[in-house]
């Protein structure tokens, strides 16, 4: 293989790189458009803007070839894109799919953050594979990219989810006690997400936030 290596076309990176930069692929999952935005069901939308932010990447482009809106930059030596699709929750899996596919990413390079509604909030599990656990969109990637995946899963249940309706609660916005807690949130999947990007690594692990 040459110095120099060629790849797709992108907003942010130029056409050539020097040397195997190594290519790493997370993705938020949520419902696109203002009418979900601070529900539960969109956190993994939110801790995504959060990293994007925190690291200085640039602004979100709209891809719509690949259903998804995108952003890029490079941590070490380590090409980061990150992913928010643009189709419903329940379609995750055509976003990522066809990113993956543009950008020659598998699975073992690839992050899904989602929201899970058999963790307690505050708690956050990482593991390689695994079932979609009743969630719709981690089930439309499972069938379209297979299990092997890495998940950050952000946990948003509580006692008052065990009272309501599953779809209504995840649906819903978080309290006042919850949004208070958030910025603790925010900052451990982000350090987690660090983590995954610069060791290539995502142990079968829960940290609790606080």
């Amino acid at each position: 293989m040459g110095l120099f290596q060629k790849k797709p076309v992108a907003v942010t990176l130029p056409l050539y790189t020097i040397g195997n930069i190594r290519t790493v692929l997370i993705l938020g999952l949520g419902n696109p458009g203002k009418k979900y935005a601070g529900t539960r069901h969109n956190i993994g939308f939110a801790i995504i803007d959060d990293f994007a932010q925190k690291n200085e990447f640039p602004g979100w482009t709209t891809r719509k070839d690949l259903k998804c809106q995108l952003t890029m930059a490079n941590l070490g030596e380590n090409r980061v894109i990150l992913g928010k699709p643009t189709t419903f929750m329940n379609l995750s899996g055509e976003a990522v799919q066809a990113v993956q596919h543009f950008y020659r990413v598998y699975n073992h390079q690839t992050l899904a953050v989602y929201d899970e509604l058999a963790i307690p909030f505050g708690q956050l599990r990482t593991r390689l594979g695994g079932s979609d656990a009743g969630h719709n969109g981690v089930k439309s990637l499972i069938q379209h990219l297979g299990k092997d995946f890495g998940r950050l899963r952000i946990g948003v249940g509580s006692n008052i989810a065990k009272k309501a309706d599953a779809a209504d609660f995840v649906l819903g916005k978080f309290t006042k006690e919850e949004k208070g807690k958030l910025p603790q949130v925010l900052r451990e999947t982000n350090a987690l997400i660090t983590e995954f990007i610069f060791s290539g690594e995502l142990p079968h692990d829960t940290r609790k936030v606080y």
